[in-house]
């Protein structure tokens, strides 16, 4: 892996994205699929004090959310993390980044889908072959809106976050008259141990902010949009999350088994109709969060292509303002296949999510390290960045055996790297 790269000056972003639908597509990141099922897990194994597990890994976010958010803001470039690992560690760093998004962190497009598809037939009743056809159908609009262009899509992206925090707020007020206070005793049933399991629970919750950095060239003067979309992010979904988790608890206390608990929650709370306000909440979450990931995964597989780490072919699209349709279309044959596997083996998500969330902490730790070499030292973002790292070795100890999956990613980058340049060697030999 080469470290001695020189780090050159911050290319110049001419995006169209504003302050709202940046921040609109941060939300959706970042808000994700785990407020369908987070906050009554949280709350089984914490009990009332799963609003502290809640709570922390809000601060905890901050200085990798900021990260982020300095290295976006200053490189805005289709390759996001990728783009950040070859400035600062070179190009091996930066196809092991590439391949861990685009292939690991990919792996979890199935469960976005297969969540929504059960909520809704879990309010609509019907044979489990039925969540597949819900989950195929809430990929058609992201996909489509993200043929037009992230500016379209972002658009799309405005409108879907804007109803779902609407209807968040509708949720938690109407769950204000069924709080019993008998469900905050005792507080802490499963000790500090099980605030523990929330805080690595809610890891999942708020990931979400490398997403966005692969559309950072087409924010409207980054340097300013972007810091500013990140925090109104973490303080709108902190405040969700803390809110939805208060409710929970409040409502339904630590013992619920349901595996569609917000659905138990607006049962109780509006009888009759509330099944279908989960329902439209599953929906708008889902195709929110495909919404906010697939330009992303077009973006990188474009850079990937103009950076030589994918077939040539696939890089138009990589500059601010192109719409990369060759890479969507082959993030589309890549999550046909995800969503193939994950139907053979019975829709089984565990292993799914298991390979996400670790290729994402590699990808978390690679872009920390990029971090501390890019960003001015002694600057905010860099004591960010330097926070971040020990954080995130932490999330490496925690995953454990599940590194295989990005480890095997590593492994066929550094294969890459070796055939190209003996390929590079057979060349300048026959010249």
């Amino acid at each position: 892996m080469t470290t001695d790269v020189a780090v050159p000056a911050a290319p110049v972003a001419t995006g169209r994205i504003g302050l709202l639908r940046g921040s609109s597509m941060y939300v959706a990141a970042v808000l994700g699929t785990g407020i369908l099922v987070l906050p009554a897990l949280a709350a089984r194994v914490a009990g009332p004090a799963s609003i502290l597990s809640v709570l922390v890994i809000l601060l905890l976010s901050i200085p990798l959310a900021g990260t982020f958010a300095a290295l976006a803001a200053r490189y805005p470039d289709a390759g996001g993390v990728a783009t950040f690992a070859r400035l600062a560690l070179g190009l091996t760093a930066s196809r092991m980044a590439g391949y861990w998004f685009f292939f690991g962190v990919a792996v979890g497009g199935p469960v976005v889908g297969i969540l929504g598809g059960e909520y809704v037939v879990a309010v609509v009743g019907g044979p489990k072959w039925l969540v597949i056809v819900v989950a195929i159908a809430i990929y058609i609009p992201p996909f489509t809106a993200n043929a037009f262009g992230v500016r379209v899509s972002g658009t799309v992206q405005l409108v879907l976050t804007a109803v779902l925090l609407i209807v968040v707020i509708g949720v938690v007020a109407l769950s204000v008259p069924h709080i019993r206070t008998q469900n905050f005793t005792p507080f802490l049933p499963h000790g500090w141990v099980g605030v523990g399991v929330g805080i690595s629970l809610f890891v999942w919750a708020f990931s979400g902010f490398e997403a966005v950095t692969h559309i950072a060239g087409e924010f409207r003067n980054p340097r300013r949009t972007i810091p500013l979309a990140t925090a109104i992010a973490v303080a709108t979904v902190g405040v969700a999350y803390l809110a939805l988790q208060f409710s929970t608890v409040a409502v339904l206390g630590s013992r619920s088994t349901s595996n569609v608990p917000l659905l138990v929650l607006v049962s109780k709370s509006a009888p009759g109709y509330g099944a279908w306000i989960i329902a439209v909440i599953a929906l708008i979450v889902t195709i929110g969060v495909l919404n906010a990931y697939l330009p992303a995964m077009a973006k990188l597989g474009s850079a990937l292509g103009r950076d030589g780490h994918f077939p040539r072919w696939i890089a138009r699209g990589s500059e601010a303002g192109e719409i990369p349709r060759r890479a969507l279309f082959v993030v589309g044959c890549v999550s046909a296949l995800y969503f193939a596997i994950a139907v053979l083996t019975g829709l089984d998500l565990s292993t799914f999510i298991l390979i996400q969330t670790s290729c994402m902490v590699a990808v978390y730790a690679l872009g920390m390290l990029a971090a501390v070499r890019l960003l001015q030292r002694w600057s905010p973002g860099w004591w960010m960045a330097v926070i971040s790292v020990v954080l995130v070795a932490g999330l490496l100890v925690l995953s454990g055996w599940h590194l295989v999956a990005p480890a095997a990613l590593a492994l066929a980058a550094v294969v890459v790297t070796l055939v190209k340049r003996r390929r590079n060697r057979k060349k300048l030999s026959r010249a």
